[in-house]
Parts: structure tokens; sequence; C-alpha cells
């Protein structure tokens, strides 16, 4: 049973008053057991822990509302206004949040898992350690997002737009960033990008110092002038890629296809390049001390 429904009732006290205590009441729907509250200006409430799995949310005002632990699972929230609402530990797994304004919002460590936020507005929205996977991303507004260890395994951020988003430790293990915008100068350190698809993705100055990119596809990627220090690139395809003047010290590059790939003027110091495919590589100004190369020679 709802927190929201006995009696004709709430059943725990909630910044309400009593006529919207009474509406919330009526809107409880008892053949299929979910709130229709659609269209319904709940802003600044209190709403903490309160169960509203499946409830119809679609064009509702939530913002700055507390949601704190709210289970709103499988909730329809296309085109809600969500800003400033704060969504700590909320569950909103396959809920729908189409065209959704979540600006500013704080989802910390929240459960998005295949909730659907195709064109929904997350923009300086807090997201630290938030699991999103499976969701749908397509054409999300993540500009300046704060996504530190959130877990994006296998989404596709096509369209997405990330200028300015903090992805720190991010998993995005098996992820598309194929049409991803705005990646340069993005902040991907100790992220992990192991078999993701980055075929022709900008990622020029972006960090990347310690990413986890065992078997990335990096095809004719634009990692110029990207800081790749230390970063984990075993068998990954980096064939036609730009990483003129990228910053790969202390890389690991074994069994990587670097075939055709440019080169010049990239910092190679004590990376590791056992049995890396360099055929046709530019390294015109590279800079190889102490690297070991592919015939596992070490390079003076």
């Amino acid at each position: 049973m709802s927190d929201l429904q006995e009696d004709s009732k709430p059943t725990r006290p909630i910044s309400l008053d009593r006529a919207e205590q009474y509406r919330l009441a009526l809107a409880w729907r008892e053949n299929d057991r979910q709130y229709d509250l659609q269209g319904f200006d709940l802003s600044g409430c209190d709403l903490s822990l309160v169960d509203l799995a499946g409830a119809n949310l679609a064009e509702a005002n939530l913002s700055r509302a507390r949601l704190v632990g709210a289970n709103l699972a499988g909730a329809q929230l296309q085109g809600a206004d969500l800003s400033d609402a704060m969504l700590e530990d909320a569950h909103l797994a396959k809920a729908q949040l189409e065209q959704a304004n979540l600006t500013r919002a704080n989802l910390h460590e929240a459960v998005l898992t295949q909730a659907n936020l195709a064109g929904a507005r997350l923009s300086l929205t807090n997201l630290w350690g938030a699991s999103l996977i499976g969701a749908n991303l397509a054409g999300v507004d993540l500009r300046l997002a704060h996504l530190v260890r959130a877990s994006l395994k296998g989404v596709d951020l096509a369209g997405a737009n990330l200028a300015g988003a903090v992805l720190i430790e991010a998993n995005l293990a098996g992820a598309s960033l194929v049409g991803a915008k705005n990646l340069t100068g993005a902040n991907l350190e100790k992220a992990n990008l192991a078999r993701a698809n980055v075929t022709k993705v900008n990622l020029a100055g972006a960090f990347l110092s310690e990413a986890f990119m065992a078997e990335a596809n990096l095809t004719e990627a634009n990692l110029a002038g990207t800081f790749l220090a230390k970063a984990k690139l075993t068998r990954a395809n980096l064939t036609r890629s730009n990483l003129a003047g990228a910053f790969l010290a202390g890389a690991i590059l074994t069994g990587a296809d670097l075939s055709r790939a440019i080169l010049r003027g990239a910092v190679l110091i004590k990376a590791n390049l056992m049995e890396a495919n360099l055929s046709r590589a530019s390294l015109d100004g590279a800079i190889l001390t102490g690297a070991i190369m592919p015939d596992g020679t070490k390079h003076e």
C-alpha cells in the first residue's frame, strides 16, 4: 500500500496543506493502484521516502521538491519539472523522463537503470555515483553535470551534450560515445572506457589520465593534446587516430593498433608499446625516452 493512501488520506505527514492532501487522496486510482498526478503542482513539497512507483506525474511541477529515497520506479514523468529537486538515493528505474527538466537536481547515488531520459535537461545536475545502466540518454543535456563515479555501462550517448561535464572515475565500459557533443576538454580521469566505442569522437584536450581503455575502439578519434598519462590502452584500436601533442607518459599500449596514427610531438616517455602496431604511424618529433618498443627493446 502506498504511503499516500489509506482511508482516503495520506498515512504520513508531508509538506502539503489539507486541501492538497485531499487532492492527492482523490488522485489514487483503485483499479490499477497508482496515482494520477498529471500536471499537479507539488513544488517544494517533502515527499521523501514516499512510494510513487508507476505514478502518473507527467508535466507535474516538482521543482524544489524533496524526494530523498522516494520510490519512483516506472513513474511517468514526461515533461515534468524537477529542477532543483532533491532526489538523493531515489529509485527511478524504468521511469519515463522524456523531456523532463532536471536542471540542478541532486541525484546523488540515485538509481536510473533503464530510465528513459531522451531529450531531458540535466545541466548542472549532481549524478555522483548514480546508476544509469541501460538508460536512454539520446539527446540529453548534460552540460556541466557532475558524473563522478556514475555508472554508464553500455549506454548510448549519441546526441548528448557533455560540455564541461565531470566524468572522473565514471564507468563507461562498453558505452558508445559516437555522436556525443562537446567532449573536447572533458574530464575523464580514471574513467573506465573498456571496450567503449569512441570512433571518430572529438576528445581534443580531454583529461584521460589513468583511464582504463582496454580494447576500446578509438578509430579516427581526435585525441590531439589529450592527457593520457598512465592510461591503460591494452589492445585498443587507435587506427588513424590523431594523437598529435598528446601526453602519454607511462601509458600502457601493449598490443594496441596504432597503424596510420598521428603521433607527431606526442610524449611517450616510459610508455609500454610492446607488440603495438605502429605501421605507417607518424612519429615525427615524438618523445620516446625510456619507452618499451614493439619488439621489446627500450628506447634510449
